[in-house]
């Protein structure tokens, strides 16, 4: 075997043992407190969100893997971690590494699908004009409010109800529009399948791009734990301004709303949303493109 074929890089043992450490402590930033909180069935309408929404261990997050092209010498192969020893990975002459050669076709389609969903999010044109009503529409004339075992709603619900009534929505989310309350589905102009995904979902839209990392967790381990890491971190910051710009009282929580209801609210939810499609942006591409070395190779 010619390693230089397999691996772009060769981290020594010494190096990557660092690299674990380090990423274990800039992971538990965001798992420690969810597992805290989890061990005593508590729970935090933001930070907990992507791991009780998302299907993905705490140790996804923590546990760091290096990605397609990156080789890790060792010395003693009982001291490799157990993660390194799966059928993903092989190990030669002291050095382990993510073995291309045991990706499935079935596994190499749902990659490929993943990457096409991604490009064409990408390729559309963003839409900031949404203004978090999905979580809005959400509670419209509801019978039963959603999150009402973890916070109350902010405003009455005639004030909820005239406001969904007075601003157009345009959810373009699949995911986000299935939870409308059934009064108002109809009121969306558009009306998002599962098998519209590609046509629909744009770069604007906070849950597109809070999706980067369930998307980002499903290419796992071939895209590596570094990039896993940064969408997670970006996800975060998606997941506080779309609670924020909520109908929900999160004051318990120190969480300070953006008031859509408003002009100036609408109008700081949309510099945040721009500001977080451009970072999504960036890192959309680097997931397409960790996909094309994985693919196209």
């Amino acid at each position: 075997m010619n390693l230089t074929e397999k691996a772009k890089t060769i981290l020594e043992w010494e190096e990557w043992q660092e690299i674990c450490e380090r990423h274990l402590v800039e992971a538990r930033i965001f798992t420690d407190g969810p597992r805290f909180r989890g061990d005593r069935g508590e729970a935090h309408p933001v930070e907990d969100f992507l791991f009780r929404y998302y299907p993905y261990p705490i140790a996804l997050l923590e546990l760091w893997q290096p990605g397609i092209g990156v080789a890790l010498r060792f010395h003693d192969v009982e001291a490799l971690p157990s993660r390194f020893l799966g059928k993903r990975y092989r190990t030669d002459g002291g050095v382990c590494w993510l073995d291309r050669d045991s990706i499935s076709e079935k596994e190499r389609q749902r990659l490929s699908w993943i990457q096409s969903l991604l490009t064409a999010t990408q390729s559309h044109v963003p839409n900031f004009a949404c203004h978090g009503l999905h979580e809005w529409a959400m509670v419209y004339r509801a019978e039963e409010i959603r999150h009402s075992s973890l916070a109350p709603l902010r405003l009455p619900q005639r004030e909820i109800d005239s406001l969904v009534e007075s601003r157009s929505i345009t959810c373009t989310h699949h995911d986000a529009f299935r939870f409308f309350s059934k009064q108002a589905l109809p009121l969306n102009r558009i009306q998002p399948t599962l098998d519209t995904r590609h046509e629909n979902e744009q770069p604007g839209c906070i849950h597109a791009n809070m999706d980067l990392y369930k998307w980002a967790a499903k290419s796992m381990p071939w895209i590596g734990s570094d990039l896993l890491l940064e969408i997670f971190r970006l996800a975060t910051r998606l997941r506080d301004l779309d609670m924020r710009a909520s109908p929900y009282d999160l004051a318990e929580w120190n969480v300070t709303p953006v008031k859509i209801e408003t002009p100036e609210g609408r109008r700081e939810y949309e510099a945040e949303q721009r500001k977080l499609a451009d970072e999504s942006r960036i890192l959309r591409s680097k997931l397409i493109h960790s996909l094309d070395d994985l693919l196209v190779e």
